[in-house]
């Protein structure tokens, strides 16, 4: 009898998963960099039509909302249509948003295309597609590359203010609009032609896993004893058919509704969803989008502003990757401490920083604000895998990411707010230091999960 064909290596650098993984950077950094010119258009775009910051601060709280609870209902819609095709009309939903833009005459409009056509598009796009694909195809370095998949969200949001600020400031906030536009469609098609669902339509297996035995891998049972990484990633029994039968699984807003109800029983989940909220708050609605305004407000520069946000997406690169080697070796309450108390202190620290040009002190903030910036992301997933399992990883912390977002919404609103009635962001800045203190004390409240002996060597030990 002729023998089976053999399976493609399961490591090293020509495995396919590394293909998958550099597609998902490139949708993640597309994804993500229109929501970073919102703070370096809302100046541009009050000056033009006469709106006031509490309506544009008011858009981006929409967008922010719409980005975070598309989240954990796309992961479901993942798995019921498929990574590949939600991801490519993702974007396509964010290239016309954007594109859109460029030709809205009313405020209404602006909640319009940056509440739901781009919160939305990009909801899809968010930190739980990076998860899910690391889960999916990657059954080592998993905190690594999640670490990866974070700095590159983040590094979209930061990395595009400069020649967002630059456009803005030469040819028009329009052009910097339709750029990103542009970015958005031509990456569609590349995504649906490259970025595979599961390691097994391509004949491989997970990175670093074992190849599977000929004889269990013949028989396919999904009864098997070997996890189907692709769903567990999801949140979906590995008892499910691979193709679909006459028995209809749960829609996605059913499995996504029924994973939030079970993980709310758990205190963890509780714990995890309230620091991702401080999270949110701190990040994307208090300095991504009020720091370039906040700068002005002292004589800084726009295009300076946005040049030290552009630091902080490059050192985050550094502190996410790093955050996501630890997670695989060190407890992730203890990083989550260190990562919310820092950051805490820093904003507290914040108001004496302020000067019309770059102090030292500044930098400090800047450097140190790029090295924490997102390195919460992987050990919150990894606390999210450890608790709840890796069949219901993916959804859970869509839920968690969910609450990371309304926390940036909120947080976006009351900055405007605090600004419009004090005329400055002081008590912005505070009020955020104290919710990341106050969310570094709770990490400990989460018990240590007990995990079962063949799922040991993946948890890391306390230090």
């Amino acid at each position: 009898m002729r023998p089976d064909p053999p399976h493609r290596p399961s490591t090293g650098w020509r495995h396919r998963a590394w293909i998958v993984a550099a597609v998902t950077l490139g949708a993640l950094v597309a994804g993500s960099s229109f929501r970073s010119s919102t703070g370096v258009l809302m100046e541009p775009l009050e000056a033009e039509y006469g709106w006031s910051r509490t309506v544009t601060s008011g858009a981006v709280t929409v967008n922010l909302l719409l980005y975070g609870l598309t989240a954990p209902f796309a992961a479901a819609i993942m798995e019921r249509f498929g990574v590949r095709r939600v991801v490519t009309a993702a974007l396509v939903c964010v290239g016309l948003g954007s594109a859109l833009t460029t030709v809205m005459t009313a405020a209404w409009q602006l909640w319009l295309l940056w509440g739901l056509f781009i919160g939305a598009g990009t909801g899809c796009m968010a930190l739980v597609f990076g998860a899910i694909v690391a889960n999916r195809w990657f059954d080592t370095h998993r905190g690594l590359v999640t670490g990866l998949f974070s700095a590159a969200n983040a590094l979209g949001q930061l990395a595009f203010l400069p020649l967002i600020a630059a456009a803005v400031t030469g040819p028009g906030w329009r052009f910097a609009a339709g750029v990103v536009a542009v970015l958005a469609l031509v990456l569609a098609p590349l995504v649906y032609f490259l970025l595979h669902d599961h390691p097994h339509e391509v004949g491989t297996t997970p990175y670093g896993a074992s190849p599977p035995d000929p004889a269990s891998d013949a028989a396919s049972d999904p009864a098997s004893d070997s996890a189907d990484v692709s769903l567990d990633a999801l949140g979906v029994t590995t008892d499910l058919p691979a193709v679909p039968q006459a028995d209809p699984s749960p829609g996605p807003a059913a499995l996504a509704l029924r994973t939030l109800r079970e993980a709310s029983g758990s205190w963890a989940f509780w714990v995890l969803a309230g620091t991702f909220f401080v999270c949110g708050w701190s990040t994307n609605g208090l300095i991504q989008t009020h720091f370039v305004p906040a700068a002005h407000d002292h004589g800084m520069p726009a295009t300076t502003a946005a040049g030290l946000l552009a630091v902080v997406g490059l050192f985050d690169v550094v502190g996410t990757v790093a955050s996501g080697w630890l997670s695989d070796r060190v407890d992730a309450r203890l990083l989550l401490w260190a990562y919310y108390g820092l950051r805490g202190l820093s904003l507290i620290a914040l108001p004496w920083l302020w000067a019309p040009d770059v102090q030292p002190g500044m930098w400090a903030f800047i450097i140190f604000y790029g090295l924490d910036w997102v390195a919460t992301v992987p050990p919150t997933v990894a606390l999210c895998r450890q608790h709840f399992g890796l069949e219901r990883s993916g959804i859970v912390f869509g839920w968690v990411f969910a609450a990371h977002m309304v926390g940036a919404g909120a947080g976006a609103s009351v900055a405007g707010w605090i600004r419009q009635s004090q005329g400055d962001y002081r008590l912005a800045w505070w009020a955020a230091g104290l919710l990341c203190a106050a969310a570094a004390a709770s990490v400990f409240t989460i018990r240590r999960p007990e995990v079962p002996a063949a799922q040991r060597d993946r948890v890391p030990e306390p230090v």
